[in-house]
This record gives structure tokens, sequence and C-alpha cells, in this order.
């Protein structure tokens, strides 16, 4: 026998051989397939006009009239697959008087810690300091989200990261950490082009069976060929009795169950083209993100488009989208870089005289991330996947780095899924998971450089953002309520663990953002373990 059997027949049948005697005596009742559930999150930087992108409602029943005013009335055809959790706060906020994080940057240490949960290091203490080593470069302490999930469901342990811009990340916007400091590098579209075409194209350096079963072919036609051979094998009666039922066993467990359209056709209906992807990669001066590549799409909806694909194949069951910072969305209109523009400035200050045009400007990048979103939800609700759609098995979620992008808050974050994650989620509702309330605030972003407000901003004294007493509840909660609709399983601590055996109730480091002063409190502590259970579709 050469090895290549004995590694897939004869070695399965070995490894299964010690249960086989529970289960040669009853029959294996076959389950019903399970769609597979898979997270796709898109991420974009410097927060929003928060005051326009959430609906009045914080709690209740989430209707398309609801959304039809706000920002997000470009989701509102969807408004019965999506859950709005209110009231949620992320980690490490930076203020001027260190009263909520550390004193590294406003901009590193939230998105270093926003997935990890973990502060940043080196540490200061100095809000103003420009030294390059803690402003500039200090990373997590541990890794972030993405890589925990994947660390148990991803074929090779890891996630997928697409960067829709193709830009590299700095300390200063990565939010993607294998290991503590350990920046994971995301792929640009062409690259993820190029490993999701090995799906259709034989010879790639990607196994075949391993695409196989990506694809839906269960593992017992994956090894059709060589457990026909093993059956002519001169062997025991006992042992015939052993294949048979790990044979079953297989038959009965082992069938994969991505989407059947998983195929050439459904690349080149998403515009997942070399065509296309030729176009996206053309060195360009103007704005890839809003620059059209086809009819249809733009470069940011193909990145989506990309990640549908990567879906509707199984993959990966973990898919970030990273839109880039310190971005010029030329193709729109707007000549001002985005994150001094969240400032309301033309300058990486803090303070200063308004620029004309700021609010309308951003509530235009507002809306274009809206549409993005819309896109991306669309197109994972046209594909049909079991009893529903690819939409009905995903989580998908649109996280904003902070609130409001001038006071850089962290509590009140505007977040928005699709999706239930195979029913785990309860959808069509706003969720206020603090306190339960319908009328929590959306914030004070028009504060100032609105229509009759002052033309003097004042980011330091946070003036936009929202009360520092409301909308508290950690985010870790969330991460776990995401972790546990996936399957993630954790140790008897309630961390997430390989091999561990129950739900995930802890995750980071601190889930008070007053602990990662310092650098962190000693030791370290999750006041509020568990998920959100209101988020649930039984609650």
């Amino acid at each position: 026998m050469n090895r290549r059997i004995f590694l897939r027949g004869l070695g399965g049948a070995c490894v299964a051989a010690p249960f086989l005697g529970s289960i040669l005596d009853r029959s294996v009742m076959a389950q019903p397939a399970t769609q597979p559930k898979r997270l796709i999150v898109m991420f974009t930087p410097y927060g929003c006009i928060t005051t326009r992108w959430f609906p009045k409602k914080s709690h209740g029943p989430l209707t398309a009239a609801d959304l039809q005013s706000t920002t997000l009335k470009h989701l509102a055809p969807h408004a019965d697959k999506l859950l709005m959790p209110r009231g949620i706060r992320a980690m490490n906020e930076w203020t001027a008087t260190l009263a909520r994080g550390q004193g590294n940057d406003p901009h590193t240490q939230v998105v270093g810690s926003y997935f990890t949960c973990q502060p940043v290091t080196p540490n200061s203490d100095d809000p103003f300091s420009f030294d390059s080593a803690t402003k500039f470069n200090a990373k997590p302490t541990g890794p972030s989200l993405d890589h925990v999930i994947a660390r148990q469901l991803s074929p090779q342990g890891t996630p997928l990261l697409l960067n829709t811009a193709g830009q590299n990340e700095s300390p200063q916007s990565a939010i993607s950490y294998s290991a503590a400091e350990t920046p994971f590098r995301g792929l640009n579209a062409s690259q993820v082009f190029s490993s999701l075409t090995g799906i259709f194209e034989p010879g790639e350096p990607t196994s075949p069976d391993t695409y196989a079963a990506m694809r839906g072919k269960s593992v017992l036609d994956i090894v059709k060929d060589d457990l026909q051979r093993l059956e002519r094998f001169d062997m025991s009666r006992a042992d015939k009795q052993k294949l048979a039922s790990w044979k079953e066993l297989i038959h009965s467990t082992g069938n994969g169950v991505a989407s059947a359209q998983c195929n050439t056709a459904l690349a080149t209906a998403l515009g997942a083209t070399q065509e296309n992807i030729n176009l996206w990669s053309t060195p360009t001066s103007t704005d890839r993100q809003t620059r059209r590549i086809s009819d249809t799409l733009d470069g940011a909806d193909l990145c989506s488009n990309l990640a549908v694909l990567a879906a509707a194949c199984n993959a990966n069951p973990v898919i970030f989208l990273k839109y880039p910072g310190n971005y010029v969305f030329s193709g729109l209109g707007v000549n001002h870089e985005s994150a001094s523009l969240s400032r309301r400035l033309d300058n990486a200050g803090m303070t200063g005289t308004c620029v004309p045009g700021a609010i309308d400007m951003l509530l235009t990048i507002d809306d274009y991330y809206a549409r993005k979103f819309a896109h991306l939800v669309e197109q994972l609700s046209r594909i049909e996947e079991g009893d529903g759609t690819l939409l009905d098995s995903c989580a998908a979620v649109w996280f904003q780095d902070v609130s409001d992008g001038c006071a850089r808050n962290l509590n009140n974050l505007p977040i928005i899924q699709a999706g239930s994650a195979g029913g785990y989620f309860k959808t069509g509702w706003a969720v206020n998971v603090e306190d339960g309330s319908p009328d929590l605030t959306t914030g004070n972003s028009e504060f100032t450089c609105s229509e009759g407000t002052s033309n003097q901003v004042d980011a330091i004294s946070q003036e936009t953002g929202t009360d520092p007493s409301l909308a508290n509840a950690p985010i870790n909660k969330y991460f776990c309520s995401l972790m546990n609709a996936l399957g993630v399983k954790a140790g008897a601590d309630g961390f997430p663990a390989p091999g561990g055996s129950g739900p995930v109730t802890h995750f980071g480091m601190y889930d008070r953002t007053e602990d990662f002063i310092g650098g962190g409190v000693n030791p370290p502590i999750i006041h509020d373990p568990g998920e959100f259970t209101a988020l649930k579709a039984n609650s």
C-alpha cells in the first residue's frame, strides 16, 4: 500500500477504530446537515456623524421606516435581517487627562485594543508625547478576535483579512494581530482572487481535496477511490465491519455543506474575474475605493464580492474587510484627508477652525460606507443556501473604530449586524444591551461646525462625543456572543481555547476601559463575563 492510500484510507480507519465498538451494535443515525456559519466584518476608521447615523429608536423592533431618515437608509430593504446592538463601549479610550485609557495616541491605542481588548506596549502616560515608540509603534499584548476564532475554525488557522485599498498597515491603523505585538499582514484584492480561483482551477498549490471539502463534497467522496482499493485487500471479517462502520460514520457526519453555487459561474456573476482584478490592480493616482471597475462595481464593491465568494465557498469562516485610514475620497468630491477631516480640520491637530462644509463631507463618506455595507448584505442575500440564503448563515458586522470622529470617544459605538448566524441572533431589532431603554442618545456630533454652531473645534474636550456615563456595556461581551454563535469553544476558565468544550464567557485582558490606564491593572480581570443574552434569538 502506498503512503497516500495509508494516510487517506487505512489511516482514517485506524484512527476511528477505537470508537467503532461503541457504534457497531447500533445504527448510526444521519443528522441533517447544518450550514457552516461565517463572520464577515467590515471595519471603517474615524467614526461617523452619530446624530445622523443612529435611528431614534434604540430598543425595539427595527423597521425600514426607522432607517429612512438616517445614514443607514440604504439598508432599509433588509431591516428584518438587521440587528443593531446599542449601548456598547470599546476599550482603551485616549483622553487628555488619562481618564479612560492609556496615553499613547488617539489612533494607535484605540485600533490596537479594539479587537484584542488588550493594552498596547510600550505604555505612555504622556498623552501629548511624540515619542516614536509609544505614539506610533506601540502594539497590543495579545491576539485579535479574528485570529482567536480562526485558530479553532479556519482551515489554516488564520483569518482572511482583505485590505480594500491594498495599503500596508501601521500600528496607527492595524487591527489584526496573530499574537502579542505581531501584526498580521492582510491580502489585497488580487491576492485574494488568486487564492480563490484555485478552487476552480486544478493544479494550484492548495490541495484539490481540501478545496473539494470546502465546496461541499463529502469526505467519503474524496477518498472513494482509495476506499474501493482498500476494500479489495484481504482482511478479516472484523476489519471489514470496522471499515464499513467507518464509512457509515463519515457518510453521516462528514458531509461538507458549502454552497453548491461555489463555482466559476458564481465568481463571474460577482464580478470576480481576471479582467476586473486587473483593473483594480492598475496603478492609479486616483481614489481606488470609488474608481469604477464596471457599470455596477467600484473598487470597494469588488473587494466585498470577493468576501462573498470566499464565504459561499466556505474558504474561510472568518473574513475581515479593512477600509483604509488617512484616505482621500477624491472620487466622492472630498479632497481632504479623512483622519484630519474627521476632526473637522485640514490638519492633524486637535483644535482650530472648522473646514468649510466639514459636516457635509463627513456625511458623504458615511453615506458611502453605508452603501458599501448595503451592497455586501445584498450580495449575501442573493445566494441560496440550505433553507435560506448565505446571509442567514452569516453574521456580517460593520464596526467603526470610534463613535464620533472628532471626540474619538468609544462609548455609544455605531455597530450594525446583518444575518442571524444560522438563527443564533435575533434580527429585525435594535437592542440596547445596557439597560433596554428605547431613547438612548445619538450623541453630539453636530455640536460644532454645523449651521448655527461655533466654527471652532476643540477635540481635546470631546464636546462632540457622547456623555461618558452612557452606553458603556463592554464590547468584550459582544465578541463572546459572536464566538458562541460560530461555535468557538472555551476552556474551563471561559476564555477561548482550542480543544475546549464550554461556551466563551471571557475575552481579552480587561473589560473596563479605565483598567487600561498606565498600561493595565494587575492582575488582569474581566468584571462582567458572559455574552449579551439579549441579542439571542430566544431572548
